[in-house]
């Protein structure tokens, strides 16, 4: 039976978020390497093995946090998705990742060597953060799809997966922006976004064409 509207979460999703918000207290306090699914249970009032029952790992805790924050950036860019314009709908989706990241910046590089390691199933490119990645790919598609005038044909069924690496560097930028309030990030979107525009224009010419077609030979045989 569903849950009606507005009503209380259960008991098991009020558990779910309460080790996650934890995990995520200590991993600013303590970095993730340091930070035990022990002590997490410890903090947050709960056995280890209600911890487990719940996540069987710190990398599904990481994948749980991957999904919510895709949640609330999708949320966040509906605005942006109902422009037309391609710059002004890349910009307020990549201000909106900028915007729902913002309460994690403390803590944000202590993710990043595990993200940048292969063999971490925390890393955006690996297998347990297909959802996730996905998810994210899937909203730079509704960028590129819904773009009136619309985006040249060749390059819009990669499009999204290059603009999802671009945010990527967009991201790891901000992890190290040390501004008020992340501003210079801010600043680089504005600044960055007019130029991709530029060059998907570009790629209509006829002779960029080929320079094009051999990037995008090389994209998909990087990603296979």
């Amino acid at each position: 039976m569903s849950k009606p509207p507005g009503a209380p979460p259960a008991h098991g999703e009020r558990t779910r978020e309460l080790i996650v918000q934890t995990a995520l207290r200590l991993f600013a306090e303590r970095g993730y390497e340091r930070t035990t699914m022990r002590a997490i249970a410890d903090a947050a009032g709960l056995s280890v093995s209600n911890a487990y029952y719940y996540f069987r790992s710190k990398d599904q805790l990481v994948q749980e946090f991957y999904a919510e924050i895709q949640r609330r950036h999708r949320e966040e860019a509906a605005e942006a998705l109902g422009r037309d314009g391609f710059v002004d709908r890349l910009r307020g989706v990549l201000h909106a990742g900028v915007t729902v990241m913002a309460p994690y910046h403390d803590f944000a590089g202590s993710f990043v060597g595990v993200a940048i390691n292969p063999r971490s199933g925390s890393s955006p490119f690996s297998d347990e953060s297909t959802a996730a990645r996905e998810a994210a790919i899937g909203l730079f598609r509704d960028v590129v799809e819904g773009a009136k005038p619309a985006v040249d044909r060749q390059v819009r069924a990669d499009l999204p997966e290059l603009l999802w690496l671009a945010y990527l560097g967009v991201t790891l930028y901000w992890v190290h922006d040390t501004s008020y309030e992340q501003d210079r990030t801010r600043r680089l979107i504005d600044l960055a976004t007019p130029f991709v525009a530029r060059l998907i224009r570009l790629s209509r010419l006829p002779g960029m064409r080929p320079i094009t077609t051999d990037l995008l030979w090389l994209v998909r045989k990087v990603r296979s």
